[in-house]
């Protein structure tokens, strides 16, 4: 019965566990790169590079292309896109985590000093 007490506070622990803003920005921003480049690379070795829509990511990412160079100009693109919006969700995420746990601190300090006056 004790490990399952012990599980059960470790599994606690790793959920009010902060989260790696640069580690998930990282994450985000090479998978977004690779996916960016993957989707360029695919209709160029086909052959057929215009019968994709992909031409209008060139609207959002300057300098992108359905090329091999705007392959790499987009993938650029989309790691810094990818990093800044995993950045962003770590950080959302984390404060969003400590409102919750300011919130739950202070609703159990009011609830062990709800009786205080009937002391006196």
């Amino acid at each position: 019965m004790r490990s399952f007490a012990r599980n059960e506070t470790e599994s606690l622990v790793y959920a009010f566990t902060p989260l790696h803003k640069r580690g998930l920005g990282t994450a985000i921003g090479v998978a977004a790169a690779v996916v960016v480049f993957l989707l360029t690379a695919v209709p160029l070795l086909r052959g057929d590079p215009h019968g994709s829509e992909l031409g209008l990511l060139g609207q959002y990412f300057t300098g992108y292309s359905v090329t091999w160079n705007g392959a790499f100009v987009g993938a650029a693109w989309a790691a810094f896109t990818g990093f800044v919006l995993g950045w962003f969700l770590a950080f959302l995420s984390n404060f969003m985590l400590a409102i919750r746990l300011l919130a739950l601190r202070a609703r159990a300090d009011m609830a062990q000093t709800r009786d205080f006056l009937d002391h006196i």
